[in-house]
């Protein structure tokens, strides 16, 4: 069990992104979207956000707060998801780039970790007004109604997917565009995990192929994806864990699905 409400969680996302999000969302004024890191940015709402929930969270459950903004400040912060015995991860606004171009493909992210396992899980896609939870042992929920994700096809070419192709080195890429043809659909994804890993859950994709697996971006879909019946494993077969900063991570509908596309699009 989490110990905390998974409801006061997700109050906690919906608010902070009513309060500094929504209002920004296509309204960003000059000087309000920066680079944190070349060809990463970040908005005065990340930042926002990020500072709401975490105060707010603290107050459930006094636990380190990994947020991404604030790590990308204090790197030194992740060791808190080895070593405290419970700590938040925080993505304020994943699908940043989306939300400065005015794309509605971004979400608030939230994940609880204890003894370094995912226990809790929440994915807040504001511009769509969703929120999807999910707590070990006990199911993921979207919107208050149980999500049990149905088998995808068991034929390649009527599976529908997407890999993140922009930081895989040219060899990848060429195995991903060779193996693009035995698939139904093979797309580039959102730019978004928030939104990504969802679009399985509900049956609008059947697996994703990630290449950076940072642990804000990545904890709370692979938690709502395994309580869903889902897989998400790295390509050696191992479960994803917060504490493992490895690339490669393949996330599908179900455990037929991961074997099936893996040899496809992996070595």
């Amino acid at each position: 069990m989490t110990a905390v409400s998974i409801d006061a969680v997700t109050g906690i996302l919906s608010e902070a992104a009513e309060a500094a999000i929504l209002p920004r969302f296509r309204a960003l004024a000059e000087g309000e979207v920066t680079e944190k890191s070349p060809g990463e940015l970040v908005t005065v709402a990340d930042r926002e956000a990020e500072d709401l929930i975490s105060r707010r969270l603290r107050t459930l459950l006094d636990a380190p707060v990994v947020g991404e903004e604030a790590t990308a400040a204090d790197p030194g912060l992740v060791a808190a998801l080895r070593e405290a015995p419970a700590a938040w991860l925080v993505d304020p606004l994943d699908g940043t780039a989306n939300f400065v171009a005015g794309r509605p493909e971004y979400a608030v992210m939230a994940a609880l970790v204890r003894a370094g396992e995912t226990v809790a899980a929440w994915i807040v896609q504001p511009a769509e007004g969703r929120a999807y939870v999910a707590e070990r042992g006990a199911g993921a929920w979207r919107d208050g109604t149980r999500i049990r994700r149905t088998p995808a096809p068991a034929d390649p070419s009527e599976l529908r997917g997407a890999v993140l192709t922009r930081f895989l080195d040219p060899v990848a890429r060429a195995r991903v565009a060779a193996a693009a043809p035995r698939f139904a659909e093979l797309g580039p994804g959102t730019g978004c995990a928030g939104v990504d890993y969802p679009r399985v859950l509900d049956g609008g994709q059947d697996f994703v192929l990630f290449h950076r697996t940072l642990p804000w971006d990545h904890a709370p879909g692979t938690l709502l994806l395994t309580e869903a019946g889902g897989l998400a494993q790295r390509p050696d077969g191992t479960p994803y864990r917060p504490t493992d900063d490895r690339t490669g991570l393949l996330a599908t509908a179900d455990p037929i699905t991961w074997h099936t596309v893996r040899p496809l699009l992996l070595p």
